[in-house]
This record gives structure tokens, C-alpha cells and sequence, in this order.
């Protein structure tokens, strides 16, 4: 049935995420073109859940970070219901690919949002990320997905993720990375290449993109047709960055998508970009509201292909 709502969930590190989208048909690019579909976005709910904070305090989700896992994945099956939407898919990514205590997780996610939820490894998420983002900007760029525990860089052909991210960061350094983190950053680029990457069009991806985005704009509201393709370059990086770090906790906590404790993590999150940025050598990036949830529905799509 053309347009019919499906969606997906994301469980992150920090947040926890709901899509509800359709596909629908894509404006004519160039005469004579081969008719397209594209993913278009009708409902996105964020919840935190902080699940990353667990696994660096206690190395397991604690049963009050469960109950609240619980609440919110009632609250998104009744927009579901509500909606009459179709859900396709339920991941877990970096919090419980290192929780002690996975399948105690798993099946409270399973009660209340009637899904089996499924732990996906890092290049798996990654591969997805890109090709959400490569649906709606074609090929040729790279995507960062600065989550709350991990960073998923691809080009399409190499993927791979690295095991920090704003909240990881958070916890290990507080709000403001201090002189550690020049020593932090060269300890965690000994291992990772960056060859075939460097140089081409990079598009951010995740909740740290997002909030710089509302910031820059000072935009109030979650807006993604305004925040998709915003271009920004490395200086633009910087005055938004110290705008944020010379705010009180509380001054910061008013910003535009800086709710709901990503005041606390933006900063870590924005050094990591800027460091991420230079090792691909780019002096612009673009941000995507696209990510992970949208992946999952290219995927689905394209298998339920297969078996028609």
C-alpha cells in the first residue's frame, strides 16, 4: 500500500530514538528520469535513557536504568498503535554490545515494545547510517555518527566504528574536555586509518549534529527540513562550541536541543568532531538528520523486494 507508515527503533548509549516514516515518491531531478522513492519522515520522538552511563559505572544496565527503558518503550507503542504504524525494526547498538546483562535488557524492550529488540555491531550500524544518508545525497561522501558511546565512520566501502562517543567522554573527562584529551585523541588515532576517507564530502550524523545544528540557527524546535544539508565549516565549529563552553550548566541547559541532559555531553561531542574533522582533512562538513532508523527501512525495503 503506497505511503503506509512503518518505523523503527534505535536504543543508544544516550537516547533512545522513535521513527515513524513512509516512503513516497521523490521530486523529478532531470527530465526523463527514472521514477524514485525516498524515506520521508512523518514522527521522530528522542527519550534519554543514558544506558552508556550504566556500562561505565556498573558494567551492566541496573534495574532502575531497566524500568526506565520500560517507560519508554510503552510511550512509543502507543504512538505506534496510535498511528497505525508498521514497526520494522528494534536495535540496540554500543551500551549493549557491553552490557554484562543483555538478555535481562532484551526482554524487558521485548514486553513493552511487543519487539524483539536485536544488537547490531558497530560496522553493521555504520553501513546503515551511510546508506540512509546516501539515499537522500547520492555517493561519493562520508558519514560520522557521533553517538553517546560510539563514532560509525563509512565511505560505502570502509567501515568501521571507534569506541568513543559524547557520553563515554562525558563520564571519563566531565562537561569540558581539560589538557587530557590532546593525549586521549593521539591514544585513540594510533589504531585507525582513515585512508579512502579524506578530502570528500562528510555529513554528521547523530544527536551531537543535530544539537549544533539548533544551536547555530537558534531553532527551537526539532525542524529537520531546515537542519538537513546545513553546511558548516570548521570555524563556524568553533564560535558555536565556545558559545556553549562559556554558559553556565544551567544557561546551557536552555539552549535550542540542548534539553533532556545533552547540555551535559554537547562539548565532549563537538571536541571530538572538530578532531575527527581534521584527521579527514575537510574544512566543511554538512549535517544529515538521516541515520541508523532510516537504514533500517532501506534495508527492509529492499529484502521485502526480494522476496516478491
Amino acid at each position: 500500500m503506497d505511503n503506509k507508515l512503518i518505523a523503527t527503533v534505535d536504543i543508544g548509549s544516550h537516547s533512545c530514538i522513535l521513527l515513524i516514516a513512509a516512503f513516497e515518491d521523490a521530486p523529478a531531478t532531470e527530465e526523463g528520469a527514472a521514477p524514485r522513492k525516498v524515506l520521508v519522515p512523518k514522527l521522530q520522538k528522542v527519550e534519554v535513557c543514558r544506558l552508556g552511563e550504566d556500562i561505565y559505572e556498573h558494567g551492566a544496565i541496573t534495574e532502575k536504568r531497566i524500568k526506565e527503558l520500560e517507560a519508554i518503550m510503552t510511550k512509543f507503542r502507543m504512538d505506534l498503535h496510535a498511528l497505525g504504524a508498521n514497526l520494522k525494526a528494534a536495535v540496540m547498538t554500543e551500551a549493549m554490545r557491553n552490557a554484562e546483562n543483555p538478555d535481562e535488557v532484551i526482554a524487558a524492550v521485548e514486553k513493552t515494545l511487543w519487539m524483539k529488540p536485536r544488537i547490531i555491531s558497530g560496522e553493521e550500524e555504520g553501513k546503515l547510517t551511510y546508506r540512509s544518508v546516501k539515499e537522500w545525497h547520492g555517493e561519493g561522501i562520508v558519514t560520522i555518527d557521533i553517538g553517546g558511546g560510539s563514532t560509525e565512520l563509512s565511505n560505502g566501502d570502509t567501515t568501521f566504528s571507534i569506541p568513543v562517543g559524547a557520553l563515554k567522554m562525558f563520564k571519563a573527562m566531565g562537561p569540558i574536555p581539560g589538557p587530557e584529551y590532546k593525549k586521549f585523541v593521539k591514544e585513540t588515532f594510533k589504531e585507525v586509518s582513515f585512508k579512502g576517507m579524506t578530502k570528500k564530502p562528510v555529513y554528521l550524523i547523530g544527536g551531537t549534529g543535530t544539537a549544533l545544528a539548533m544551536v547555530y540557527l537558534n531553532k527551537q524546535q526539532f525542524d529537520y527540513k531546515a537542519i538537513e544539508g546545513l553546511e558548516l565549516s570548521i570555524s563556524d565549529l568553533e564560535a558555536v562550541t565556545t558559545k556553549i563552553s562559556n554558559l553556565s550548566k544551567e544557561l546551557r541547559a536552555m539552549l535550542p536541543g540542548l534539553e533532556n541532559g545533552r547540555h551535559e555531553v554537547i562539548i565532549c561531542g563537538l571536541f571530538w568532531l572538530k578532531s575527527l574533522l581534521e584527521k579527514l582533512r575537510v574544512e566543511t562538513f554538512k549535517i544529515s538528520t538521516a541515520g541508523l532508523r532510516f537504514g533500517l527501512l532501506y534495508e527492509d525495503k529492499k529484502a521485502d523486494a526480494g522476496k516478491s
